[in-house]
């Protein structure tokens, strides 16, 4: 007895649906299919002892399932809460990519390359910034940066919302696509290039501990329950914060001009905070234009 499936009864009608799901598909898809693969290739072949790696692998090619099914099944319907999670899945998909980098960020490298970093700004700039930072605290200025900090939780789910209640689809496309990436490209690093951060690797050359009322116990509890140990370089909070501010500013003008001091803000407070080098905060801030200005040359917004 042999099964069959209505519309799908030969090998090339399931192509043509293949075919049809694939031209359904939005440039972000592309990506989190490509990054997905990517990440199951890399993980095939260097991480060792693969059982310990069986939850990466079925997540990933979870992920492209996931996608093919919404490209399907998500461009059939009008219902608008449909749209909503066909246009943002990537970002509820984006905690578990982030989680699952982590756990391949000694693959490639057995141990950190901070030591690269730190020996590069001591060069520049004579010390490590951070170093220099210990002797310069205070609360006030501790809690402005932890707020700007902080924000980045907001920015992401903020102007997404924004567009999409003003029907601007076509440019959350763009907005998604620029920021997977960034946040893609970030994983990549982690991985190729893994750095722990000042917090860790100088963590016994500070002699101050950082200390505010509000904002910086509220930072700190998110970096011990949602960050890894490792992904240092590059930021991708500045990445992904900076790609927010240029798409609220296009779509928003002035109105969205109060973004700029907080997202200075919070490139300030990665480093101020322990979390970065100044170096991770600059290549953050690179990939975060050159996606913007990729998706805004290949994808540009019709008017």
């Amino acid at each position: 007895m042999s099964l069959s499936y209505p519309g799908l009864n030969t090998p090339k009608e399931s192509y043509r649906l293949l075919e049809k799901i694939i031209s359904r598909m939005k440039p972000f898809d592309h990506l989190v299919v490509i990054y997905s693969w990517f990440i199951f290739v890399i993980t095939i072949n260097l991480a060792r002892p693969i059982e310990n790696y069986i939850g990466v692998l079925i997540f990933h090619l979870g992920a492209i399932v996931i996608v093919l099914l919404l490209a399907y099944i998500g461009e059939k319907s009008d219902n608008r809460i449909v749209t909503l999670f066909r246009l943002l899945y990537p970002v509820i998909l984006m905690i578990f990519f982030y989680e699952t980098s982590g756990k391949l960020v000694h693959v490639v490298f057995s141990n950190f390359l901070d030591y690269q970093v730190v020996a590069f700004e001591r060069s520049l700039f004579g010390v490590s910034p951070t170093i220099w930072l210990d002797q310069r605290l205070s609360v006030f200025r501790t809690e402005i940066f932890s707020a700007s900090y902080f924000s980045y939780y907001l920015l992401i789910p903020g102007l997404s919302l924004f567009l999409f209640f003003h029907r601007k689809d076509a440019e959350i496309i763009r907005f998604m696509t620029a920021t997977c990436a960034a946040f893609f490209f970030s994983y990549m690093i982690f991985i190729l290039y893994p750095v722990e951060g000042p917090r860790h690797f100088l963590a016994t050359q500070y002699e101050n501990v950082i200390s505010g009322p509000v904002f910086r116990p509220l930072v700190e509890l998110i970096i011990e329950n949602g960050a890894f140990h490792g992904g240092a370089m590059p930021s991708s909070h500045c990445a992904v914060a900076l790609i927010v501010m240029l798409f609220a500013i296009k779509n928003y003008s002035r109105k969205a001009w109060f973004l700029i001091p907080v997202i200075l803000g919070l490139a300030a407070g990665t480093v101020y905070g322990r979390f970065h080098y100044i170096s991770d905060v600059i290549v953050g801030l690179i990939i975060g234009a050159v996606c913007y200005g990729i998706i805004r040359i290949y994808y540009p917004l019709k008017r």
